[in-house]
């Protein structure tokens, strides 16, 4: 029996922990590629229970009810087909042009919040970085780039429902890194997305595919505020 617990620094939906760091955080715990599925919000700030199920997969249950689950991944995440890389120049052009950016669901997310304060979120890397802040950076961009190819109406959020990456190299304090992400194919309600840490040189650092949920947004707003 181990413990998981997310610091608030770490949010992404308000009251309810970043999807993306939450799922790093957990698979640190398990190690290797791993494929993370959240079914429920992760609380902020207090020890939720993790433990095996005699199978390989580890659960994470808060007073009874399944929050997530983290299992070995299906297949090499690592062989994803990652698009050919931008320069620094026009990732830096690019940045801020989605709709997502002008009027933010989460604004006050660790990963994409425009409201974290200078040095704060992932503006910067603060220091060494850990693995599940380069899940964190997976997350997001995948989420905005699966939101904007399905152009969701203005009332509609898409949350992270499933996760799967590997990790292998991290990024040196410092060092001017991006984020590649795209959609992939979707059903119904969920939508399809692939996402990938570049290194100064281009090379892929990390790469995951993730599963995006569309919900009402002020079903996300009501989930915070409960948690």
């Amino acid at each position: 029996m181990a413990e998981l617990r997310v610091a608030a620094r770490f949010c992404g939906p308000p009251g309810v922990a970043n999807g993306g760091f939450a799922s790093g955080s957990l698979a640190a715990l398990l190690g290797g590629a791993t494929e993370v599925t959240l079914r429920r919000p992760l609380p902020l700030d207090r020890p939720l229970p993790v433990r095996g199920d005699g199978h390989g997969t580890l659960v994470v249950e808060d007073g009874g009810r399944l929050l997530a689950e983290a299992r070995p991944a299906k297949g090499p995440v690592e062989l994803l087909a990652v698009p050919a890389a931008v320069t620094p120049e026009a990732a830096e052009a690019a940045a801020g042009r989605s709709r997502y950016y002008d009027a933010p669901v989460f604004p006050g997310c660790f990963v994409c919040g425009p409201a974290r304060t200078a040095g704060d979120g992932l503006r910067v890397f603060p220091g060494r970085v850990r693995p599940e802040v380069v899940w964190a950076a997976l997350d997001c961009p995948s989420g905005i780039a699966a939101a904007d190819a399905a152009d969701l109406p203005a009332d509609t959020a898409v949350v992270l429902g499933r996760m799967a990456a590997t990790v292998g190299g991290l990024p040196r304090p410092g060092d001017r890194c991006r984020v590649v992400a795209w959609p992939l194919a979707g059903d119904g309600r969920k939508l399809g997305a692939g996402s990938a840490l570049l290194g100064p040189d281009g090379e892929v650092l990390a790469a995951a595919r993730t599963v995006w949920i569309t919900v009402a947004r002020h079903t996300v707003m009501a989930a915070g505020a409960a948690s």
